[in-house]
């Protein structure tokens, strides 16, 4: 079940979800406007020019109220707000249609785990032929929040558990 604007200010004023900052205009009918916070990564560049998922990847961190997103290029972004899930709900992270219609693309895999702390790392890709200028406070996506049927048995409590800043990949401590 979809939560409605009604039982998400509720959640909110309960302490049930957390979510900071947080401006009450952020909540729409079905979801929660996300806005872009200031810290971006860029994998740098490798020696031999192939990323390998058995290896930690460096990244260049990029704190700037504003960021120029060249044509096919990717970055990590962060988003202003620090969330705070209940184990008995998820969330959904979707793209804004006017944001997608200039060729941006906006993901981060997807999905938000019951019981997940921290910031939302994004992921970001322009498709555009044009550089698209990225700032910070601007709305840049929404979460859509699902009550489970009941409070998960194992929440979250993995390897981004609390990430603050556009958190690289950590695909290496994945077990095979």
């Amino acid at each position: 079940m979809i939560l409605s604007d009604k039982t998400i200010k509720e959640m909110l004023k309960n302490g049930t979800l957390g979510i900071c900052p947080m401006e009450e205009n952020q909540i729409q009918p079905a979801s929660v406007d996300i806005r872009l916070g200031n810290t971006f990564s860029i994998i740098e560049r490798t020696p031999t020019g192939i990323i390998s998922m058995d290896q930690k990847m460096n990244y260049r961190k990029i704190v700037a109220d504003t960021y120029v997103l060249l044509p096919g290029e990717f970055i990590l972004a962060t988003t202003m707000e620090y969330f705070r899930l209940p184990a008995n709900l998820t969330a959904f992270v979707e793209g804004r249609s006017s944001i997608g219609r200039l060729g941006l693309f906006v993901q981060n895999a997807g999905w938000v785990d019951p019981g997940f702390e921290g910031e939302i790392t994004l992921e970001l890709y322009n498709a555009n032929r044009c550089a698209i200028e990225l700032k910070a406070g601007r709305r840049i996506g929404q979460l859509v929040f699902s009550l489970m049927d009941e409070a998960a048995e194992n929440p979250y409590n993995g390897k981004y558990q609390g990430q603050t800043g556009a958190t690289g990949s950590r695909v290496f401590l994945d077990e095979n």
